[in-house]
């Protein structure tokens, strides 16, 4: 089970990397400037790069526990950001949000972000789900 674990938090840490170096072509490599929901969805996904990145090398059980509350977070902002460039009558006050910049694959880039941040939320409520499998029953006290 440990080594299931350990190949999921691997494809998620792998899934951040990804996430992190497309939003650094895009601002540095392309000169596209976030607007300021990218700027909440990179706060919440750029650490993810270095915590998956431990927990993949030591095993960490719950690493669960420091990923979902920035994941699940960082999933609406960016489901909201989709919704905003979808709705012709949505207004953003934070700026420019409503804009498509590029598409790839037919997803703009908020809906690769929440492709992202689903696929590290899904993959951290398996592990979640078999760090409970694996615990010891409590005793009331």
């Amino acid at each position: 089970m440990a080594t299931a674990r350990r190949r999921v938090v691997a494809a998620c840490f792998l899934v951040a990397v990804v996430a992190t170096s497309g939003s650094l072509f895009y601002s540095l490599g392309l000169g596209f400037y976030p607007c300021e929901l990218c700027w909440y969805q990179r706060i919440l996904m750029y650490p993810l790069v270095v915590v998956l990145g431990y927990a993949t090398l030591t095993d960490w059980p719950d690493v669960h526990r420091v990923v979902l509350p920035l994941s699940v977070p960082g999933l609406a902002i960016a489901l909201y950001h989709s919704y905003l460039q979808l709705s012709p009558t949505a207004t953003c006050s934070v700026g420019g949000c409503g804009a498509v910049h590029l598409r790839v694959l037919g997803l703009s880039i908020p809906n690769q972000s929440a492709l992202a941040f689903a696929l590290l939320t899904l993959g951290m409520g398996w592990v979640w789900r078999e760090y409970r499998r694996g615990r010891p029953p409590q005793r009331p006290p």
